[in-house]
């Protein structure tokens, strides 16, 4: 793992963490497809994270870590709709936005600092 590299790091962790809940809600016979939504979006972050730090350039770091950013908002509303719809409860519900919340801090800060050095070019 990319030790140092916050977004690397908390991404890859926010991953394993979805990968759990989706084991424990699973069990709990809870929407399929709910789930799979919530699995994806939430695997993607660090996936596409990992993909931008080894981009080919500036552009391309900016596209995956724009990727990154959306899926970052779409676990955020899946996880919201796990816990309104009470299939999520609420410590775990907001333990989890939190840590989306988060990321999508990170990604956009990221985002603004690489989009504001490439224009300076």
């Amino acid at each position: 793992m990319n030790e140092g590299n916050i977004v690397v790091e908390k991404s890859y962790k926010f991953g394993l963490r979805i990968v759990k809940l989706y084991m424990l809600l699973r069990k709990n016979k809870v929407e399929r497809e709910l789930l799979i939504q919530l699995l994806k979006s939430g695997t993607s972050i660090g996936a596409n994270v990992e993909e931008a730090e080894g981009g080919q350039s500036g552009a391309d770091f900016i596209h995956k870590m724009g990727i990154a950013y959306k899926e970052a908002r779409e676990v955020h509303y899946w996880l919201r709709i796990l816990h309104d719809s009470n299939l999520l409860e609420l410590k775990l519900a907001e333990s989890f936005v939190a840590d989306a919340e988060e990321l999508k801090r990170i990604l956009a800060s990221i985002l603004k600092t690489s989009k504001a050095r490439m224009g300076k070019k």
